[in-house]
């Protein structure tokens, strides 16, 4: 079982990043005033997997829209980078996620990405969301996020390969490892799913 969400965005450059960290006496780090956009460096979305069982960590550093898109092609890096060796025989796949979002409930590319890769896997993906306002619940809220946060307080993300370090670095005393990959595919945003295309879909609901 795997637990998954889009961490919120991030500014990529010298911004202010709340919370501590030690540093030398009197020399606080600078950062830019202002948080405008930096027009080459631009916002990253950290999509993450948290695989339950193992304690182990997934995430997809996108630096392009959180679309339903994104959010499979997430599970899906983290299928063949992880997922495939920690479960060589798996033939099905449960999926806990937020009822919003990139892969909220009623987001129907959500679903005809999930055939495609249920399709492409050849393994039976069971999806459960968890109802409006409890979202706290979600494992890898807790498990996973808070940590990565904890990890890199106070650390201006001042370029990618600075972010995969952090957040690969984040460890905790329970043994959680955490593996970081950037991706450069672009996504496109407000594809839609026709009633056709989505009665097409093989989905069987659980009431």
């Amino acid at each position: 079982m795997i637990s998954v969400d889009t961490k919120k965005k991030e500014l990529v450059g010298n911004y202010k990043n709340n919370g501590r960290t030690y540093r030398p006496e009197k020399t606080p780090a600078k950062v830019n005033v202002y948080d405008f956009v930096d027009k080459e460096l631009g916002k990253v979305n950290p999509y993450g997997v948290y695989d339950i069982s193992n304690n182990v960590g997934w995430v997809n550093l996108g630096i392009d829209h959180d679309t339903a898109e994104f959010a499979v092609e997430s599970i899906r890096r983290w299928y063949f980078k992880i997922g495939k060796e920690a479960y060589p025989f798996a033939r099905k796949l449960l999926i806990t996620a937020d009822g919003g979002g990139s892969n909220g409930s009623r987001v129907r590319l959500w679903k005809r990405e999930l055939q495609v890769l249920s399709s492409e896997l050849n393994i039976e993906i069971h999806v459960c969301h968890f109802p409006p306002g409890t979202s706290k619940w979600n494992k890898i809220e807790h498990r996973l996020f808070s940590f990565i946060s904890q990890n890199w307080r106070g650390q201006p993300l001042v370029s990618h390969e600075v972010i995969i370090q952090l957040i690969s670095s984040t460890t905790t005393k329970t043994g959680l490892k955490v593996l970081c990959e950037l991706d450069t595919n672009t996504y496109q945003k407000g594809i839609k799913i026709s009633d056709e295309e989505l009665q097409g879909i093989n989905i069987i609901y659980d009431y």
